[in-house]
Order: structure tokens, then C-alpha cells, then sequence
């Protein structure tokens, strides 16, 4: 496992937040535009900027459009567009320096571009306090794929740093020739993401993280928490095999008991192609090894999102989890009220009584050392 520690430049009483970044990077005629222009149509409230090239290429509906300049168009729907001229980082800002709080930003790579140096602009430079990599997203064009194009470094590059990889126009080709691309993808990122789409029509809740937890429009989870917070900790599971496939889950199997509650809930957003929502709460804490296990050796390919607020046996402090793929987050704060475990799963075709029973195998009775930190 490997991680990326950022350091908490401000002050503890002033905590800044994070501003969640989206990266869409994939090949040339994949299907970026199209998804881009899918996130600014269906944003159901939530207020997005996306940095792109070029305005014309995304050519955005005039319908939405409500006022324009050189460099940014703003839409009826609270959304706006940014052109990047020259520097990433200036875009970057000129967003941020807006008086209207926007919920997300969603960046273009073009599509020769090496995904990684985007992200190292929001882990390494001066926005690493000001925003929080949230996921990359790289789409595969399942229709006019090359078996060259997975020998050019841009290529392996947007798939193996990729924490969720559409495969498009998935409509337009047979059965055999999709395994056959996801076959090459998992040979450079072994068990990886992928969902098959046609015009990237992908499910919002599956690439933005806002839809999670802290919002009603797509989940009935009750969630009293909607405060965003840097990210203090980056885990990578690339090395990591998710797959449920060979696992006994009968040693995890266990009495239910009253302070457990889980629903298995649908969304109108997410109901078309069995994607599906789990929700998990608890008023006893979680040993942190056993979540660690259940992430590291349980959590199958098809659950691509999840969040939660959660409460560690061998910590002291609340912890707001973020996980897009295999990448995952967890911030520390401190907690405000009665401390509790809620997560919430997204993903398709899942073993909801599984899932469940595994993350209810974590769930373990307070200790007396609780409260005096990790390996106290």
C-alpha cells in the first residue's frame, strides 16, 4: 500500500475546505466531451465548474448558457465552464476565488496527456489546501480501441493511475470484443473499475462524490453531516486484489443484533443496470484492522464509490471516508456529537447480505484504552 501524507498548513480553529477535484483524462474520440457534457446537463442542484481546453469542444447547450466572457461561460443550472489558457493552477484559482460556493470541479486532460502531473498539481502544489483529488476518471472508447494504443505510455499511464475506468460506446461492439478490452485494461491494472456505458451515460453518484452521504437527491441515508475536510491521508490499493472470489465468507457470518442498521437502498438515479446503494449504521465502533482487511481483501470490483462517517475502536477522532475505486481517503476531525458508524456502498450487482455480514464482522465493543490513539 502506498500513501501520500499532505501536511495541515492553517490553523486547527480555521479549517479550510477542500473543494473536490474530478479528473476525466482518456484517449483521443473516447467519449470526454460527451460525459463532460452529461455532468453539466444532470447535476440535480449541485453547483460544478469544468476546466476544459477549448468552449468548443464541449459545445455546451445554448439553452443552458446564461452569460459568457473570453474565458468562462456560466449555465442557468449553477454550473460554469473555464477555459485553461496556460497554466492549470491560474484556472484553478480563478475558480476558487468565485463568491458563489460551487460543490465540485471536473478537469479535462486532453487526450494525449499523462493523467499523473494533473494530479500532482492538486497533491503537490499550493491548491493541496484548497482542494481534494477526489478521483480520475479515464474512458476507454470500447469501439475503436487499438491493441497499440495499450503500448504508449499516455495509454498505460490513463489506465493505470485511473481509479474508475469507463468503457464507452460499449453498444456499438460485441460481447467478445468488451472482454477482450477489459482483458487488456486488467493486464496493466489488475482487477480494475470498469463500467460499461453508451454516450457516457454513467450514473452522476458513481464519479462525483458530493451525491454521497451529504445529499438527499440521491439517497434516503439520514446523514445530519455535511462539512467537507482536507484529506490528510491518500491510500492506492492498485496492489491489492478486491475480488470476493475465493474468499470463505462463512467465518464472518454473525448474530444480528439490534444496534445494527442497513438498508438496501435504490435510487431513481441508480436503478437502471442493477447499480444499487448500501447503507450501513452502527452505534459500536469498528476495529480498524478489520476494515483495513475488508477493504484490502473483500470490497469486490463492483462496488466503484463509497463514504462514510466512522468511528474506530483504537481512535479518538471521527474519520470522513471517501473511496473512488481502489483510492481511498480518510479525514480526521473531531467529533461533535455521539459518536456512530454510517457508510454508504454504491456499485452494480451487489451481494448486499455479503456485504453486510462483512462489514458487521468489523464492529467490535469500546474498549477501555478507546480514545488514546492508533496502537495505543
Amino acid at each position: 500500500m502506498q500513501s501520500v501524507v499532505t501536511s495541515q498548513s492553517q490553523a486547527m480553529d480555521a479549517p479550510k475546505q477542500g473543494l473536490p477535484v474530478t479528473i476525466i483524462t482518456g484517449f483521443l474520440g473516447s467519449g470526454k466531451t460527451t460525459l463532460l457534457n452529461h455532468i453539466l446537463t444532470n447535476q440535480q442542484g449541485l453547483k460544478t465548474a469544468v476546466l476544459v481546453n477549448e468552449f468548443g469542444e464541449i459545445g455546451i447547450d445554448n439553452e443552458l448558457i446564461v452569460s459568457t466572457d473570453e474565458n468562462m461561460v456560466e449555465l442557468s443550472n449553477g454550473c460554469i465552464c473555464c477555459t485553461i489558457n496556460n497554466d492549470l493552477v491560474d484556472a484553478v484559482y480563478k475558480v476558487l476565488e468565485r463568491e458563489e460556493k460551487l460543490d465540485y470541479l471536473v478537469v479535462e486532460t486532453t487526450g494525449l496527456a499523462d493523467p499523473l502531473p494533473v494530479a500532482m498539481t492538486f497533491l503537490g502544489s499550493e491548491l493541496r489546501d484548497l482542494t481534494r483529488l477526489d478521483s480520475i476518471i479515464t474512458v476507454v472508447d470500447a469501439a475503436n480501441y487499438s491493441l497499440d494504443l495499450f503500448n504508449s505510455q499516455a495509454a498505460y499511464s490513463q489506465i493505470a493511475y485511473g481509479d474508475i475506468i469507463i468503457l464507452n460506446k460499449a453498444d456499438l461492439v460485441e460481447e467478445a470484443t468488451l472482454n477482450e478490452v477489459e482483458r487488456k485494461i486488467c493486464e496493466i491494472k489488475e482487477d480494475s473499475r470498469i463500467i460499461r456505458t453508451k454516450r457516457s451515460q454513467v450514473p452522476l453518484p458513481l464519479i462525483l462524490s458530493v451525491g454521497l452521504f451529504e445529499s438527499d437527491k440521491y439517497f434516503e441515508t439520514a446523514a445530519d453531516d455535511h462539512d467537507h475536510h482536507e484529506h490528510h491521508d491518500h491510500h492506492d490499493h492498485d496492489d491489492h486484489d478486491h475480488s470476493t472470489c475465493g474468499h470463505d465468507h462463512h467465518d464472518h457470518a454473525h448474530d444480528h443484533h439490534d444496534h445494527h442498521h442497513h438498508d438496501h437502498d435504490h435510487s431513481n438515479h441508480l436503478e437502471n443496470d442493477g447499480f444499487t446503494s448500501i447503507s450501513f449504521q452502527s452505534d459500536k465502533p469498528l476495529a480498524i484492522r478489520k476494515f483495513q482487511y475488508f477493504l484490502d481483501n473483500q470490497l469486490p470490483a463492483t462496488v466503484f464509490r463509497a463514504k462514510g462517517i466512522m468511528w474506530f475502536d483504537e481512535s479518538p477522532n471521527r474519520h470522513i471516508f471517501h473511496l473512488c475505486g481502489k483510492r481511498f481517503t480518510m479525514d480526521n476531525d473531531d467529533w461533535k456529537g455521539t459518536p456512530k458508524n454510517q457508510l454508504v456502498l454504491i456499485g452494480q450487482n451487489l451481494d448486499s447480505e455479503t456485504l453486510l455480514t462483512q462489514i458487521e464482522n468489523c464492529v467490535c465493543s469500546p474498549s477501555l484504552t478507546r480514545g488514546k490513539g492508533f496502537g495505543k
